[in-house]
């Protein structure tokens, strides 16, 4: 052996590390994701990594034992990486167990059920061993829901949408069905509040402040039910796309796609608490409302959970070159899809389960998937209706990348009895758009625009007088 290659050879482990080398394995990142619903701890690896996992009850915490790794720097990282504000995770260490196994002991907050499994290298990715936390009793977004209408405080209305250019006058609204026979989502919210609901009615959220209770010794008058009340909610499921491990498209100036649509998708959040339909008081539902990553199919449960009328997904597209520019609508497609264009990007987006990461081995993540496949042609054509609505709003705003619905196999869309719309809110790949994404004058013409669309479609066709299902 020359000399020469001797000092390359001495260069080479100095670049490395002494980790790499003597294991084969060199952590490239520690990432760690807080969220009501559940915190997840990611290692990032150059190779896959082999675990041991022991659950410890009393206190509550997790034993991972991770096989050819020496204590480095990025694990040490770890243990200040856990926020205080994480529901779950109460304290991370990490210690040297034996040569080559690294120790990491999770405590935690409260008890909870540890999934532990590996992901293969996926777009930017590489290996990542990750510890998910979930709750002993699962986290029902119905009483969610209830929980955040009843803590609101009485507020003025926010700001009305201005209307779109040129002001076309409203249809007038038709007559009020009879209320329907009960509805159990008003009965659970007055039992929250103590008090005793009228049949068919839930309070308002937007009714004025101290309104006047119902006698509890007189019944109901039959009378038409107050401007106060309500036969139902009218909810709105909200969808911004990716987050957590899954950043979604990423423009040039480094603008995060899963940051810009959570954002757009709190603006249209008050845009539709502030607002109506016949009287009827609307709720908007966020499928995920911080920074972390929910399964394809796990947003479209929750819509369907809470009964949604309606599902719209937000995004922000992605291409090749940074001349496309432009936002589109897609619905579901049950056959082909309608464009070369549309078939490539819901395979774009149905990859999200990858890069978020999903444990594929739970049992009802394949059951769910089977249900999805139910979607029904009433459905599809409800859902054309609302993205012509929206997309008639939205070429108010800015430019579109083509003047009508198109229709893919979205995977996250495929609620049968749910009205769903993906939006790609723009191209952030496009150094204009980008900037306009990031900009908050945008994004409030962008949530001004979505809310007419949708305010346009209940105009012509209204929700139904249906009781939720607790």
């Amino acid at each position: 052996m020359k000399r020469r290659d001797v000092l390359q050879g001495g260069s080479l482990a100095l670049l490395l590390g002494a980790a790499h080398i003597a294991h084969g394995a060199n952590i490239v990142a520690v990432r760690v994701w807080p969220a009501p619903e559940y915190s997840r701890v990611t290692i990032e690896s150059d190779t896959k990594l082999s675990s041991k996992q022991i659950v410890m009850t009393n206190p509550p915490r997790l034993g991972v034992d991770i096989e050819g790794l020496e204590l480095n720097g990025h694990l040490r990282e770890l243990v200040g990486k856990v926020r205080a504000d994480d529901p779950f995770i109460a304290g991370i260490r990490a210690t040297q167990q034996a040569p080559g196994v690294v120790r990491l002991l999770v405590e935690l907050k409260q008890p909870a059920v540890p999934q532990v499994f590996a992901l293969s290298p996926v777009a930017a990715y590489q290996h990542r061993l990750v510890f998910d936390f979930y709750p002993v009793k699962e986290v029902d977004p119905l009483e969610a829901l209830i929980a955040e209408r009843l803590k609101e405080k009485p507020v003025a209305p926010a700001r009305p949408v201005p209307p779109s250019p040129p002001a076309a006058s409203a249809p007038s609204a038709p007559a009020a069905p009879a209320a329907p026979p009960g509805d159990p989502l008003g009965e659970l919210i007055a039992q929250r509040l103590d008090r005793t609901p009228q049949a068919g009615v839930v309070p308002s959220a937007q009714a004025a402040p101290a309104p006047t209770p119902p006698s509890a010794s007189a019944p109901p008058s039959p009378a038409a039910p107050l401007p106060s009340k309500t036969d139902r909610l009218i909810i709105v499921a909200l969808d911004a796309g990716h987050g957590g491990e899954d950043p979604g498209a990423i423009g040039p100036a480094g603008t995060r796609e899963k940051d810009v649509v959570l954002q757009i998708a709190h603006r249209l959040r008050e845009r539709i608490n502030a607002s109506s339909v016949n009287g009827n008081p609307m709720r908007a539902f966020l499928t995920r409302d911080a920074d972390f990553f929910v399964p394809l199919h796990v947003r479209v449960e929750k819509a369907r959970r809470v009964q949604a009328d309606l599902f719209v997904s937000l995004h922000a597209d992605a291409f090749l070159t940074p001349t496309a520019r432009g936002a589109s609508v897609f619905a579901l497609s049950q056959g082909g899809a309608s464009s070369t264009a549309a078939r490539w990007m819901a395979d774009k987006e149905n990859r999200a389960d990858l890069i978020g990461g999903v444990n594929v081995k739970t049992k009802d993540r394949h059951v769910s998937l089977a249900m999805l496949d139910m979607s029904t042609t009433a459905q599809i054509n409800d859902s054309l209706k609302l993205g012509s609505a929206l997309l008639g709003e939205i070429v108010r705003v800015g430019k579109l990348h083509k003047g009508s619905v198109e229709q893919a196999s979205f995977a996250v869309l495929k609620a049968p009895d749910i009205p769903s719309v993906l939006v790609e809110t723009a191209f952030i790949s496009n150094p204009e758009e980008e900037q306009r994404l990031r900009s908050d004058d945008y994004q409030e013409k962008l949530a001004d625009a979505i809310m007419r669309g949708i305010e346009r479609y209940f105009a012509k066709n209204p929700p139904l007088a249906r009781s939720r299902v607790v």
